[in-house]
């Protein structure tokens, strides 16, 4: 088999794959390489494992409040039968990725590959040498873990997806996307949690509003919040592990989680032998193209820092296959990506909060709070959060911000809207569906309150 291809991806994830399968559709020749499973970490050890893990914590909710409905439920849960489950629908995924790779032709190699030049790699484990017109990088990203002493006796996200049995209490340390979810995920599967975080408070850079009411239902499922404090050193004690903080205190906890952020996956690749340019944080530079500095060489996904996020790195690779191979450039339009935090309450956002758009100019903020339909047979006092948030008098929608259940779905659809420059009497015409919660982003009356000249009133 020849080793010259048009294109060569390193790296089989999320946009990876779709870079490859969209290329070789083209016409294109193509070749795939992968050193761990095709997928990449949102379909491996990310996004879907996760989710499959958050539904299974969310029962216990359930279970809480069957009885207001006059249930009587009598349940356990069982670790091994979920981690089985998940990986034989992880199982399923990876053949489905692998089956839309090989359909139109894209190779796929097992090994990892180094670039050695503009138009040249190298696998590593089987020595053979690979020449390409282009040679796109797709090597996302991995968890970042502190450098203290003891922190080998932590674990990351990828760990946490394959543990043997349940710890009796956690230790999360961070305050970004993973921390919560795997936060929700530990508590709702009766695990004693404790989350600590440098910050004052937990989704920094989310709007004010949700954050605090993610921290009031965070905390409302016994999850325990350690703000503006760090972990200094992990020591193992009998069968626990010992965390000492950075204030002085130490406690033992059945296992300590790492959800410090994220660095892109580009130590040992050749890429700067090779001329390309990387950050200071070692994300690769591209240009609007997903161009590095190096014209034959191209970066998309987390390994360029952009936006971590999945759909974001396969659009990134659709954009760069029908600029390459299409001869029909491309960019991709970062302005308005929208986002969920699937812990519990769940949280999803679009647009600007309520603090970045005081900035930009007069604005009014639609706010509402009250408990979904669903708990109001309970004694559970959570309450669903919507903002929205308009240029003055009724101007175009500049923010959409929910706290609650089925947050990411109503987002997702709202997302459309704020796509087409919707403005608040594009919402007040769609007639509401009732009951549901949904129903608020339409019926809202006045503004809350109002900012003019940066000022709240």
């Amino acid at each position: 088999m020849s080793d010259a291809y048009d294109l060569v991806v390193i790296g089989a994830g999320s946009g990876g794959v779709r870079a490859a399968r969209m290329a070789a559709t083209y016409g294109a020749r193509v070749a795939i390489i992968e050193e761990y499973r095709v997928g990449g970490t949102c379909v491996i050890r990310g996004c879907v494992p996760k989710k499959l893990f958050v539904y299974a914590s969310r029962f216990s909710d359930m279970f809480e409040i069957a009885s207001s409905f006059g249930w009587t439920v009598d349940a356990k849960f069982d670790w091994p039968t979920l981690l089985a489950n998940k990986d034989k629908e992880i199982d399923r995924l990876e053949s489905a990725y692998v089956a839309g790779l090989e359909k139109p032709g894209v190779e796929i190699i097992r090994d990892r590959g180094v670039i050695t030049g503009p138009n040249g790699v190298k696998l590593l484990h089987s020595g053979r040498e690979l020449s390409a017109r282009y040679i796109l990088v797709a090597t996302g990203g991995h968890p970042q873990i502190p450098e203290i002493p003891g922190k080998e006796l932590g674990i990351t996200s990828n760990e946490a997806f394959h543990l043997k049995a349940l710890p009796h209490s956690i230790l999360i340390e961070g305050g970004g996307y993973i921390a919560v979810e795997f936060a929700t995920i530990f508590a709702g599967l009766g695990v004693d949690t404790t989350i600590i975080y440098r910050g004052d408070c937990v989704l920094r850079g989310f709007d004010e509003d949700m954050r605090r009411g993610l921290e009031a239902g965070l905390t409302e499922r016994g999850i325990k919040l350690i703000y503006q404090t760090t972990i200094a050193r992990l020591e193992k004690r009998g069968t626990d592990i010992l965390a000492t903080m950075s204030d002085g205190v130490s406690a033992p906890y059945g296992a300590v989680m790492f959800a410090t952020g994220r660095r892109p996956n580009t130590h040992g690749l050749g890429l700067a032998e090779a001329g390309v340019k990387l950050h200071a944080h070692g994300a690769i530079e591209v240009d609007e193209y997903s161009r590095t500095s190096v014209a034959s060489i191209y970066a998309v996904g987390d390994v360029t820092n952009r936006a971590q996020l999945t759909p974001v790195a396969i659009r990134e690779g659709s954009a760069f296959a029908a600029t390459v191979f299409n001869n029909t450039p491309t960019t991709v339009d970062y302005s308005l990506i929208g986002t969920a935090v699937f812990a519990e309450p769940e949280l999803a956002t679009i647009g600007l909060n309520e603090a970045d758009a005081a900035t930009h100019d007069n604005i009014d903020v639609y706010l509402a709070r009250f408990r979904p339909m669903m708990n109001t047979l309970s004694t559970k006092s959570e309450r669903v959060i919507m903002k929205l948030i308009t240029e003055a008098d009724g101007g175009r929608v500049l923010g959409l911000h929910i706290l609650g259940p089925g947050a990411a779905e109503m987002v997702q659809m709202g997302a459309i809207a704020m796509g087409m420059r919707a403005n608040k009497a594009d919402f007040d015409r769609a007639m509401a569906m009732h009951p549901t919660a949904a129903e608020e982003l339409v019926t809202f009356k006045a503004p809350s309150y109002v900012y003019r000249g940066g000022k709240k009133q």
